[in-house]
């Protein structure tokens, strides 16, 4: 084994790895003996392509180009289709439109209004109606609803839910009702929703997430009224838990369990799968999501440490698992894949948070024996999102090059209850901020990495707490990716579905406006205390340019180290694979500059604009 300075380990896992022949992979369904998947293609600029696979069969693309099913209702999307039988109803990227694709023929318009948007579709049994939410984008007003659309065609669906500000999993009954969600600003649909039309459910202080019908006609929920997010069914426990069987509905479309025959249901627990009332299936995976039911069997898409999501068929009563599709095509050399281990630390206010620490793993590499491995200190956006267990290439890019990763789930993240959730309610910037500073103090207290040579980094949500970190004078370098640079103009300028979210986060705009300029990081530009390089998409949305702009303004200003990369027909989320290698590169590039190691990879040296 050879020794080299942490940082400078060769690895087959490079840039072009992260994105050659990978997938992400998205919307599990069943229908008619069949899965239908979302795949989402970086080598096709980011199209998300409908995939079929029945049992005896291979994988086949049943949308074809140019379509992409990718909706943009609320801006993330998530439920871009669905199917009855064996055709399929989507949402085309393009033009937002919904169709019709029956096998053998060409997509069919079925329904286009001028600025309307639709997503989370349901087909009545008997195949007649699809219903679905609607978002209508008139001039500066979005309007929401439900809407009822003949599966034939039409021109004028029926609204038949209106009224609220967001509306979320309109459902068929086998007796041809419907139950969804609904919910108004300024809550979030973690915040408090109500099962509507009836309102059997759900409030301001409670989460109802993925109502559906059983096959006898039994209305099933997830809720968290007892602090945990718990499946119900007519308003009854099925399985009383301190554990989380949903996450928050960021996007359209999720699926945590679902019904088998004979009455049992299926569901993902806290890193679990298995049968309502029985033990865990002992499966090789520890992160579910898009639970189906597939005959007697389970379809899923399921990932662990050291194994990539896939699409997965598991008979219950063997845990025997058949894996269809994998997001990518070869695995890696379990030598080059750090396993994490979940760390609990204390941080602020007497308070315990969480994270998953990744230690440097390379087969043919060691560090120096009196040298300490550098550490990437990330955290999820959202804010209110979760650490995955799930095998990310993009983490063991930099634990096989010899640096250390800690994720860490900061107060306020999702997994570990209501109330962990609500930590950061009026205290994002803060909180946040804290745990993953204390993160950091943690690890290089415990002897596992060097404090001298600490990074962070953050994308949207987490950009801010990168950026507010960056005055703690704990990090040696940052890198945020479409970060939040200024809260007042992100409450002003920010689409409908998080246009309030900062109310309870920070706190009413603009009576609060004090707090908003003091949470801001381009109010502490001057109290950056480190080199920070910026990644942004100009065609962002939810965090536009001129957030970033303002930033690079005050760097400037300033007079601090800094790299700016910008990239055309990007938006909040990079989905090329061009874009996406570089970003990669350019951000090891930076950090070998500023942390002080030479990478082993031949890559373009990013510039960074120095005072």
């Amino acid at each position: 084994m050879e020794t080299l300075p942490y940082g400078s380990w060769p690895s087959p896992i490079t840039a072009a790895s992260l994105v050659e022949r990978a997938v992400s992979l998205s919307g599990l369904q069943s229908s008619g003996g069949a899965l239908y998947w979302i795949e989402s293609r970086p080598a096709e600029a980011g199209r998300q392509v409908i995939v079929r696979w029945a049992p005896g069969t291979d994988p086949v693309d049943v949308l074809p180009a140019p379509f992409s099913a990718r909706t943009t209702v609320h801006e993330y999307g998530g439920g871009s289709f669905c199917v009855s039988g064996d055709t399929v109803f989507f949402s085309n990227f393009d033009d937002q439109r919904l169709y019709r694709l029956d096998p053998g023929a060409e997509p069919r318009l079925i329904a286009g209004e001028a600025g309307a948007r639709y997503a989370d579709g349901d087909v009545r049994p008997d195949g007649a109606y699809l219903t679905c939410v609607r978002e209508r984008h008139l001039g500066d007003h979005v309007l929401n609803d439900v809407v009822v659309i003949p599966t034939a065609g039409s021109t004028k669906p029926m609204v038949v839910g209106s009224g609220h500000d967001f509306y979320a999993a309109p459902r068929f009954g086998q007796s041809r009702q419907i139950e969804w969600l609904a919910w108004d600003h300024p809550r979030m649909p973690w915040d408090g929703t109500v099962l509507e039309p009836n309102r059997v459910a759900g409030g301001p202080d409670e989460s109802i997430s993925q109502p559906r019908w059983s096959p006898d006609d039994a209305l099933h929920w997830i809720s968290d009224r007892t602090g945990w997010w718990n499946l119900y069914r007519e308003g009854e426990p099925l399985q009383p838990a301190e554990a989380e069987f949903a996450g928050p509905d960021w996007v359209f479309g999720q699926s945590t369990y679902d019904f088998l025959p004979g009455g049992r249901i299926v569901a993902t627990w806290t890193g679990h799968i298995g049968i309502i009332g029985e033990e865990p299936l002992d499966v090789p995976y520890t992160s579910f999501s898009s639970v189906r039911a597939f005959g007697d069997r389970v379809a899923a898409i399921a990932a662990s440490p050291t194994r990539a999501p896939a699409v997965v068929v598991i008979d219950p009563a063997t845990a025997e698992v058949h894996v269809v599709r994998e997001s990518r095509p070869t695995r890696v050399d379990p030598g080059y894949l750090s396993t994490p281990r979940t760390i609990d630390f204390p941080t602020t206010g007497g308070r315990t948070a969480h994270a998953l620490y990744y230690p440097p793993a390379n087969a043919g590499c060691q560090g120096p024996k009196r040298e300490l491995p550098p550490l990437v200190v990330t955290s999820h956006g959202g804010p209110t999102s979760q650490a995955s267990t799930a095998l990310e290439l993009r983490t063991q890019f930099w634990t096989s090059r010899g640096m250390a990763v800690v994720d860490v789930d900061y107060g306020g993240s999702s997994g570990y209850g209501r109330a962990y959730r609500r930590q950061l309610d009026g205290q994002w910037g803060v909180v946040d901020v804290d745990d993953c500073v204390a993160a950091a103090r943690h690890l290089a207290a415990s002897g596992e990495v060097d404090g001298r040579r600490m990074a962070i980094r953050g994308s949207s949500a987490s950009g801010l707490t990168t950026l507010l970190a960056l005055t703690r004078g704990v990090f040696a370098a940052g890198a945020s990716l479409y970060g939040v640079a200024d809260l007042a103009a992100l409450a002003t300028d920010t689409h409908k579905f998080e246009s309030r979210y900062l109310d309870g986060l920070v706190g009413p705009w603009p009576e609060a406006a004090d707090v908003y300029r003091d949470r801001s990081p381009i109010t502490h530009a001057d109290e950056l205390r480190a080199p920070l390089i910026i990644f942004q998409g100009l065609d962002d949305k939810v965090v536009p340019p001129s957030q970033a702009e303002v930033l690079v303004a005050a760097l400037r200003r300033a007079g601090l180290p800094f790299a700016y990369l910008t990239f055309e027909g990007e938006a909040h989320g990079f989905r090329t694979a061009e874009t996406l290698r570089r970003v990669q590169e350019a951000e090891l590039s930076f950090y070998g500059q500023v942390l002080g190691f030479e990478p082993a990879d031949d890559i373009e040296p990013v510039p960074i604009e120095r005072p």
